[in-house]
């Protein structure tokens, strides 16, 4: 038998390098998809990471071994606050991307706004909704500025975040109507998603610092006996070329990266947080005070760190009605 070449799949993905931190704590999304919707409607919602629990559920995919029985199912617990809907973005298509073409704000926006920008003196709203209407062919698309409420969420903030929302379906006459009668409006998440539909997650993940190649990259701990290091790698590469590639797993940031998980299911949404909120609250968060969203698995971000949730980029070719929730556990999440 010939010596037979060691063969082992690389440590770590390449596919989200540069690993640097997020440019704010909250993300920003690139992409808003457009299929599926057919009535104007905001493509997107917010809200804060409270917790995870468990809920037991009908098995309702038709393909599953155990489709009609009772299956137990992690959830996480997003509460979820109205939106305020404060001004209204038009965009123009010109050769180099989208440009604004004007915006109209709300006359009187809350105080805590003030805590995020110095607002203007005056706002000619009716000014700005007149040129957007008298420049409709122009128009390739309109986005709403929303700002959060976390005065309603249980953390202890005022200050807002500010973003915003596309507007996606029907014709552009519609969504200035649509947008028009949202203008200083509250937006529930019942206004914009429903019980059983999928959405994409985007957070900013749990923060851990400066960490090593053995926790970041996930390479193989050298033998006792190796000199100088043993949880470094072995080599740094070859001597051509003559430079260390960026390929090769290196100490850095690890954590509080933005990142987009596809197709998490909307398994509920309540009006009443005392439903979800386990006895002694959750940890490091507390009561859910608010509008919540129960999602199906884990969610990026730590407690109190505010997601992101959009109509899916690529979603599933099945779709899947209301779900049958038929228990949601509260016991306490301290061991008492």
């Amino acid at each position: 038998m010939g010596h037979r070449k060691k063969h082992a799949p690389k440590r770590g993905s390449l596919a989200f390098l540069p690993k640097g931190r997020a440019a704010r704590i909250y993300p920003r999304i690139r992409y808003w998809p457009k299929h599926g919707v057919t009535a104007p409607t905001l493509l997107g919602f917010m809200g804060y990471k409270a917790g995870m629990t468990h809920v037991f559920m009908v098995e309702d995919r038709p393909g599953s071994p155990n489709y009609g029985k009772e299956i137990v199912r992690p959830v996480t617990v997003i509460e979820a606050p109205p939106i305020l809907i404060c001004g209204v973005r038009a965009y123009t298509k010109t050769p180099y991307g989208f440009k604004t073409l004007t915006e109209a704000w709300m006359e009187n926006p809350p105080d805590d706004l003030e805590r995020v920008f110095t607002l203007p003196e005056k706002f000619d709203a009716e000014d700005k909704l007149k040129k957007m209407e008298e420049n409709l062919d122009k128009i390739a698309k309109f986005r709403v500025i929303a700002v959060t409420q976390p005065r309603l969420a249980n953390i202890s903030k005022k200050k807002p975040e500010v973003m915003e929302i596309e507007v996606g379906g029907g014709t552009i006459q519609e969504q200035f109507e649509y947008v028009k009668g949202l203008l200083g409006k509250t937006v529930s998440p019942r206004e914009v998603f429903k019980e059983g539909q999928f959405v994409d997650v985007i957070a900013v993940t749990k923060g851990k610092g400066w960490q090593g190649p053995v926790k970041r990259w996930g390479v193989k701990i050298l033998p006792r006996k190796s000199r100088k290091t043993k949880r470094g790698i072995a080599t740094l590469g070859p001597w051509k070329p003559t430079r260390v590639m960026y390929s090769i797993p290196r100490a850095g940031q690890m954590g509080f990266h933005k990142r987009t998980e596809y197709n998490k299911r909307i398994l509920k949404i309540g009006e009443n947080g005392k439903e979800v909120t386990p006895k002694g609250g959750f940890l490091r968060y507390g009561p859910v005070r608010s509008t919540y969203i129960l999602i199906n698995g884990s969610v990026p971000g730590p407690t109190k760190r505010l997601v992101r949730m959009r109509y899916p980029a690529r979603p599933p070719k099945t779709a899947l009605e209301t779900p049958n929730i038929v228990y949601v556990s509260t016991e306490s999440l301290q061991g008492k």
